[in-house]
């Protein structure tokens, strides 16, 4: 297969590459040209080592469907670590209502993740690094590091991880205990609340007693 088109732009980038799709081809044109490149033109640079990987949509309307047979394709080279998907589209009308945005990575020692709204974290953060956003912060991984949910104020933000072994944790003003006090906990997933001004841990399957209209499910 001859894929004479230039619908997938791929830049280097100092810490990764960047994938420019563009917005206005049909999406079946798109994808046959992304594995095209995958496989072909762009080979040299994808059998290396672990890259990690920004996908920007421009103003397309994607579906979660189209979403993940990018991804899929995309993850297909073993070498390649999808670190975020932006698109400045509109949101399909069955997800409307949700605000969730998912990255894949690692924060490491000394890095800042910042997002407003609410943030799926797949990956772990080391002792050092900081997700700070203004919604919720749900890490599915191990969360080692510094977690600020609710920074704009929201006192009703929560941070869930799979492992909670922070080094603190903040939402809205209110700071956790000290990190001395999370030794010998239970590795089951957890999530810290506020109540009466105070920072609560509870296990996440009581998510719904605290914040009832919680889905971390819904528009993943």
């Amino acid at each position: 297969m001859t894929v004479k088109s230039n619908h997938v732009t791929i830049k280097g980038i100092k810490d990764g590459l960047v994938f420019l799709l563009d917005d206005q081809c049909e999406f079946s044109e798109l994808l046959n040209e992304l594995r095209y490149k995958l496989e072909h033109s762009h080979q040299n640079i994808l059998t290396g080592p672990i890259m990690h990987v920004d996908v920007k949509l421009g103003m397309r309307n994607i579906s979660e469907e189209q979403k993940t047979l990018i991804l899929d394709t995309l993850k297909q080279k073993g070498n390649l670590l999808i670190r975020s998907v932006e698109t400045q589209g509109c949101v399909p009308e069955d997800e409307a209502g949700s605000s969730l945005h998912t990255l894949c990575g690692l924060v490491r020692s000394g890095q800042v993740l910042r997002h407003e709204g609410n943030l799926l974290f797949l990956g772990d953060v080391n002792p050092g690094g900081q997700i700070i956003c203004s919604g919720d912060v749900i890490v599915v991984g191990a969360l080692r590091g510094m977690a600020h949910a609710g920074a704009d104020g929201n006192e009703f933000a929560i941070i869930a991880a799979s492992y909670m072994a922070p080094t603190q944790l903040r939402i809205a003003e209110i700071i956790s205990r000290p990190p001395d006090e999370w030794e010998n906990r239970e590795s089951s997933m957890e999530f810290a609340f506020l109540r009466g001004g105070t920072m609560q841990i509870d296990k996440i399957n009581n998510v719904g007693k605290v914040r009832p209209d919680f889905n971390v499910f819904k528009g993943v």
